[in-house]
């Protein structure tokens, strides 16, 4: 936190960073379509729509640029867009393989297998399709209505909506990113599924957000809950959940795309002694604490960090095993919520507004308070590095080494090693 303040105290606030320079290269690239009668809007006021496209809370670095082709009325308080990308990754793994087309530490083999050391592969999932419409009222005020889907389904080639929601002034509503995360804090990486501690979790959800001061924001909200619990069906069982999760966000932000932001949820857990034949229901809470900033016009950094017990499945490495709740070796039928730590910091360096750099490292860590399988996770640790080519303002390629490490209780241990490359095409 004192190298994050350190940083914001150093920031040239007139510079321009190098990525911001790219976004506006974004914002002039694109076919206006005006409908209606009297004269084209004023450029101001067309900027100032488009700009909406992007500067979004929750807006993920591959989340697809704003359509190319834009309809919007001569007054320009409508906006209308239907974009998307297309997005192919091929990857080869050696020396130790995940059996997946997401790099994650918690999918390596412990022991290894030799059926699977080695590995080629190509999927086009992150290719989608979105509709957007932005929008001004004198009786709703501003507002905006948004639906996502991707080709990331069965076989990552079935069509599965992401997300639909709508915005109305400090309101949203709809199935949209958990108030509990910050995509804008995770750094680019080719790799679809990000590093290891990466929280972009989605939910049906009700959210108020509101701006205070320029510099302040805050924001809670009311969502659909879903839980991992590790039961047996013999001694233990899961219960049907009938308590919203709730989250909520504090954040301080200046310039350009830069904050620091604190989130925490809260979640009920409930579930069944089947030996007593008693329910019982356990609170599971976490803090994310996280930051993105430009120290120099062509250098941004990203950190987050969590902790917080039955979260796990918040968590981008813990969420593929079931550590909400574990079993309590010392009473049986008794399930208990176990702590989980993740930590992650990112650099990327601009050459030029469209040729640019970064390195991420990201330790993810479980951390029971009883006794545990000696071949269960411990923890995992992510590496990779990559170079991203914007070779127009719509296309861009990518290429990515990726490292990781799964680490379990009896000292066992295994590397994994991944290139990635990536092309891809924003219409």
């Amino acid at each position: 936190m004192a190298l994050c303040l350190a940083a914001c105290a150093i920031t040239p606030l007139s510079a321009k960073s190098h990525t911001e320079t790219q976004l506006d290269s974004l914002i002039a690239n694109h076919k206006l379509i005006f409908f209606g009668d009297g004269e084209n809007p004023h450029a101001d006021s067309v900027r100032s729509l488009i700009t909406n496209f992007y500067y979004d809370q929750f807006r993920h670095f591959q989340d697809p640029a704003a359509p190319y082709f834009l309809f919007m009325s001569k007054n320009s308080d409508l906006a209308m867009g239907i974009g998307g990308v297309v997005r192919m990754r091929g990857w080869c793994d050696w020396g130790g393989s995940v059996n997946s087309s997401a790099f994650a530490p918690y999918l390596i083999p412990i022991p290894s297998d030799p059926t699977h050391d080695k590995d080629l592969g190509t999927t086009p999932a992150g290719t989608s399709l979105f509709f957007r419409v932005l929008g001004r009222n004198k009786t709703l005020g501003n507002y905006q209505l948004f639906i996502q889907a991707q080709f990331s389904g069965y076989d990552n080639r079935d069509f599965k909506l992401k997300k639909a929601y709508a915005i109305i002034n400090d309101w949203t509503i709809g199935y949209a990113t958990s108030t509990f995360s910050d995509p804008g804090a995770e750094p680019p990486t080719v790799d679809a599924n990000g590093s290891n501690v990466s929280m972009d979790q989605t939910a049906v959800l009700v959210r108020w957000m509101r701006d205070f001061k320029s510099h302040w924001r805050v924001a809670a909200s009311v969502e659909t809950p879903a839980m991992s619990l590790d039961t047996d069906g013999t001694s233990t069982a899961a219960r049907s959940q009938y308590l919203p999760n709730i989250a909520a966000l504090i954040q301080y932000k200046w310039g350009f795309q830069q904050h620091v932001q604190l989130a925490g949820i809260m979640r009920s857990l409930p579930y069944c002694d089947l030996i007593n034949q008693k329910n019982h229901n356990t609170i599971g809470w976490g803090l994310q604490l996280s930051t993105v900033l430009h120290p120099l016009p062509q250098l941004t950094f990203y950190g987050i960090s969590c902790y917080g017990k039955g979260f796990a499945s918040y968590s981008g490495d813990m969420l593929m095993g079931k550590y909400d709740m574990v079993g309590d070796p010392e009473r049986p039928g008794r399930l208990y919520a176990p702590a989980a730590f993740s930590l992650m910091a990112g650099l990327q360096y601009n050459f030029s507004p469209t040729v640019f750099a970064s390195a991420t490292f990201g330790h993810s860590r479980y951390l029971p308070s009883k006794a545990v399988s000696p071949d269960d996770y411990k923890y995992g640790q992510f590496m990779c590095a990559n170079l991203f080519w914007n070779l127009t303002p719509r296309i861009q390629i990518g290429g990515e080494f990726d490292l990781g490490r799964r680490q379990n209780f009896n000292h066992e241990h295994r590397w994994a090693r991944r290139l990635n490359a990536m092309v891809q095409f924003s219409f």
